[in-house]
């Protein structure tokens, strides 16, 4: 009797795009007995966090941490800037900058979003007539998505802020950056972006829990201009606290607070420009594995331009049901975990399982990378998907030739 063998055993690998791979500092640091939270060191750790988050968003502005997820951190941004009523013009480039529009629709916003669709960036063009019509400057903030998780699009943000700037137009630029901030290049200041949002379990590396909205002084005169904000949401007491508890609003979330520590900790460490350097470098080396196998079969990538990739996420097309049967195949077989087709299809739409993620943000290296390509080449094979040959290999040869790129 011949028996099926499976090679998932030992660590399994969680390739998706967030919660990313927690390096063992961070976990080792989390690993501890509950601290004061009166007095002590966690207060010193906490106090270090900050100028630490300001160094990865490239910002002198201020910072603000919020125990939440990263819709935690949209709504944080949303609540000190935006009153019901106000008008807000979103640009969507994927499931997640539709959400963040959701989001100030549920405060009482008027959205008007513009949705550039799952594979391309925004059409400034548009963006500028929408502006130009806009004489009584009624809008108010511009949500501007800079990777969207779910189609890997990555959005020009300079660009943006030097349109706003050649139209005069005063609205605040928020950015969210959870997919993107400590993975691909982000710089608040030198970009002129006004709040900036992101969230610990993609390029910071630490578990799901924590959310950060960074803001600067355009920002804090608009929070300073509303009747009112949610206590708990309230940057003023958090971007400035007179005591300890004011950072999270109560009680502090002591063991995040330590992994995020580890974490910074290994960024500085690095240097964020190489992280980014690094993070580039993989997501290239996996691009030309996916276009190896492009050539033959049903395997595209989602962005065709290169200069629109995130280096944190990379959507593909590969057919119904094709991406559920390699995910499911890896999973059990290699044990690998990818990442769902995340509002490419509508939910029970066939279609649906015609897509799959791969996640190669934060604590990620070329061995991590090469493992996760030869496991998706094996269940191509395993499958019998049509593909051409070569995948890892051009991986590979990417990889080999990082040393003379940096």
């Amino acid at each position: 009797m011949t028996q099926e063998i499976t090679l998932s055993q030992g660590r399994e690998y969680l390739a998706i795009p967030g919660p990313s791979v927690v390096p063992d500092a961070v976990l080792r640091a989390m690993h501890r007995a509950s601290p004061n939270i009166y007095a002590g060191e966690l207060i010193e750790i906490t106090r270090s966090l900050i100028p630490d988050l300001k160094r990865v968003a490239r910002t002198e502005g201020r910072a603000a941490i919020y125990i939440a997820n990263g819709h935690g951190a949209w709504e944080a941004a949303l609540s000190n800037v935006v009153a019901e009523g106000d008008r807000v013009l979103v640009l969507a480039t994927g499931r997640f900058g539709i959400g963040w529009g959701e989001m100030a629709t549920g405060l009482g916003a008027e959205v008007e979003l513009l949705d550039f669709g799952k594979q391309a960036t925004w059409n400034l063009d548009q963006v500028a007539e929408l502006l130009r019509a806009d004489r009584e400057h009624g809008i108010k903030a511009v949500l501007a998505t800079h990777v969207d998780t779910s189609s890997s699009v990555r959005n020009d943000i300079a660009g943006l802020r030097a349109l706003l700037d050649a139209e005069g137009h005063p609205a605040l630029l928020m950015a969210d950056c959870i997919a993107s901030m400590g993975c691909d290049r982000f710089e608040m200041d030198e970009w002129g972006v006004d709040i900036a949002v992101t969230a610990s379990q993609k390029g910071l590396m630490t578990p799901p829990g924590l959310s950060f909205v960074f803001f600067n002084e355009r920002a804090a005169e608009a929070r300073a201009r509303m009747k009112r904000v949610s206590r708990y949401w309230d940057w003023t007491p958090r971007g400035d606290p007179q005591e300890f508890y004011q950072y999270f609003g109560g009680t502090a979330p002591t063991h995040h607070l330590y992994g995020l520590s580890a974490a910074l900790d290994l960024i500085h460490a690095e240097g964020v420009e190489h992280v980014w350097a690094r993070h580039q470098r993989l997501a290239e080396a996996i691009w030309a594995a996916c276009e190896a196998w492009g050539q033959e079969g049903p395997l595209a990538l989602n962005v065709a331009d290169r200069t629109l990739r995130s280096h944190a996420v990379t959507a593909l097309r590969i057919g119904s049901p094709h991406g559920t049967a390699l995910r499911d195949w890896v999973t059990a077989h290699v044990g690998l975990t990818l990442g769902i087709g995340l509002g490419m299809a509508p939910p029970g739409d066939p279609a649906w399982h015609g897509f799959f993620r791969m996640g190669h943000m934060g604590h990620v290296n070329a061995h991590m990378v090469l493992g996760m390509l030869g496991g998706v080449e094996a269940g191509l094979a395993a499958l019998g998907i049509p593909h051409g040959t070569g995948g890892v290999a051009a991986a590979a040869k990417v990889i080999a030739g990082a040393r003379q790129a940096l």
